[in-house]
């Protein structure tokens, strides 16, 4: 892409305000590595009546930042039978596994809808380094967040038990870059040729019926 990432970024969202973004046909025809690639082992439900979608992120991922926005206004237009979850990736970084427990404790303390968008702000508009303990709590008080709480749920079992168990997906899931976008635990969105995230989101939504179909047809 010709464009810079800030450069695309602006134009996208001039774009969608005057509604010129065109959205990819939801009759086109799906092709296996230009629009999505197979998950092996295929990985279980958590309910087996929900269709799985999971977002593999980081808040240190800056393309993960301009994704979120989109997808956090799609996934609150989800079909019913459709699960949507986030899961922090640290690829085994230390700073990163940070800012996934700061995730999992923001998420338990009722703040991550209010700061969600800011931490990935801070961290690649305002270049604040919050990768250290001290770093986010000096931070989340200039937020007005009562940090002697938080650092009782930032250290906790329930977040060191969302910790793991996001690893363990990571492992399973074979997760080696992200955004990484999931369906059902089969398909991987890739979106090769989607033209910024309306298009990749569209793929996404044919994904889902594909999935659909799927369990439909065993």
């Amino acid at each position: 892409m010709s464009l810079t990432r800030r450069r695309f970024t602006q134009g996208l969202v001039s774009a969608l305000a005057v509604g010129m973004i065109p959205l990819r046909p939801a009759a086109a025809n799906l092709i296996e590595g230009r629009d999505w690639r197979p998950i092996s082992p295929h990985q279980p439900r958590t309910n087996p009546d929900k269709i799985d979608v999971i977002e593999f992120f980081s808040y240190g991922c800056p393309h993960c930042m301009d994704l979120n926005p989109s997808i956090k206004g799609w996934a609150a237009d989800l079909p019913d039978d459709v699960s949507f979850r986030r899961i922090p990736v640290s690829f085994g970084r230390a700073a990163w596994a940070n800012l996934a427990r700061l995730y999992f404790a923001l998420d338990y303390s009722g703040d991550l809808d209010r700061l969600d968008q800011a931490v990935f702000e801070a961290l690649h508009r305002d270049r604040a380094r919050l990768y250290t303990e001290k770093a986010i709590f000096d931070w989340l008080a200039d937020k007005g967040v009562d940090t002697d709480a938080f650092a009782s749920l930032f250290n906790s079992f329930a977040v060191e038990t969302q910790l793991k168990r996001g690893e363990a997906l990571v492992e399973r899931y074979r997760v080696d870059a992200v955004p990484m976008i999931t369906v059902d635990g089969r398909y991987v969105v890739v979106g090769r040729e989607a033209k910024g995230f309306p298009e990749l989101l569209a793929i996404a939504d044919d994904v889902i019926l594909m999935a659909r179909n799927q369990a439909a047809t065993g």
